[in-house]
């Protein structure tokens, strides 16, 4: 699990190994659900993400792209937007962390960071 909070932007993140998915040695599937609340007194609208995967031989992607799971979502003061989405790993650990882009009423954007996670299989020894 990690939290951040970045201008009052808090980003939550629950990770979760999924063996039916998976298929070692060769794939280990994850699941992570995001919360994102809003605890400043300004909407903002999430316009992109960045995503840092390493896995556990060192390997490092970055993924881009805009929103996430296909929506840029407006969230309002006290408001919280939740998602859940899944990422591959060619071992049986590694991390992901990042970034969301987001942008205010005014046209400001800020980086409202997401804090670094373990993916795990708890069947494994490392």
């Amino acid at each position: 699990m990690s939290e951040a909070t970045t201008r009052d932007i808090r980003v939550i993140v629950q990770s979760q190994y999924l063996p039916a998915q998976s298929d070692p040695p060769h794939c280990w599937f994850f699941v992570y659900q995001v919360t994102i609340d809003n605890l400043s007194q300004d909407p903002v609208q999430l316009l992109s993400r960045e995503w840092v995967i390493t896995d556990g031989e060192g390997h490092t992607e970055r993924v881009r792209g805009p929103g996430v799971v296909g929506q840029q979502p407006r969230i309002d003061p006290g408001e919280t937007f939740q998602y859940v989405s899944g990422c591959p790993l060619s071992t049986p650990i590694g991390t992901m962390g990042g970034n969301y882009t987001m942008r205010l009423d005014n046209g400001d954007t800020f980086a409202a960071t997401i804090g670094t996670f373990v993916l795990k299989d708890p069947m494994s020894m490392n």
